[in-house]
């Protein structure tokens, strides 16, 4: 079943759309409050269609995710009765667990390691409300990590440009599958 090259096609044609930018920014900043894609999936295409702009898509990446992040921060500061439910059904309570004991551990320094973290975001973002972190701090942190791992991405992919593209296709259905083996089976060893 061939389904992950239908889906990197699609990708490719959505990297060129004259509203990508703007759809990149808003994956960016819903994926920093709840939505689970991250915006990497937008970003990569465009830049590898684009490769003269990745670092601007990498700024625009990075500033979406920074307001989102201020949403996600408010949500943990004044509304997390409301949230910690869907934490729990969405199965995220050990990851949760996690990022509470690493910013009881590290503090502020926990916002700009979860930029790269395979946490999704939005758990940091609410925590960081929830721990009452200073709000400023917090934004800078957020951004300039969030900016910081957005280049290196955009700036690989723009590296790779038309010729990654096209080897990456010859490619995709074995790397998708292997992804979803792989995840089944971290799901199946931590359950």
């Amino acid at each position: 079943m061939k389904i992950f090259g239908t889906m990197y096609d699609k990708m490719m044609q959505w990297s060129k759309h004259r509203f990508a930018t703007f759809w990149l920014c808003l994956v960016s900043f819903i994926e920093a409050i709840f939505f689970p894609i991250p915006p990497d999936v937008m970003l990569i295409p465009m830049s590898m269609s684009k490769p003269q702009s990745a670092l601007k898509f990498a700024f625009y990446t990075a500033l979406a995710s920074a307001i989102g992040g201020m949403i996600g921060y408010g949500l943990g500061y004044y509304a997390f009765d409301l949230v910690q439910e869907y934490i729990i059904k969405l199965g995220y309570q050990n990851q949760w667990d996690t990022a509470i004991s690493w910013f009881e551990k590290w503090g502020i320094l926990v916002v700009f390691v979860a930029g790269f973290s395979p946490i999704p975001y939005k758990i940091f973002t609410i925590a960081a409300g929830v721990m009452q972190m200073a709000f400023l701090p917090f934004v800078a942190t957020a951004f300039i990590s969030r900016f910081a791992r957005f280049v290196m991405v955009a700036k690989l992919a723009a590296w790779g440009g038309a010729k990654f593209a096209a080897k990456l296709r010859k490619s995709i259905e074995l790397i998708g599958w292997s992804v979803v083996v792989l995840a089944v089976i971290a799901y199946l060893i931590l359950r």
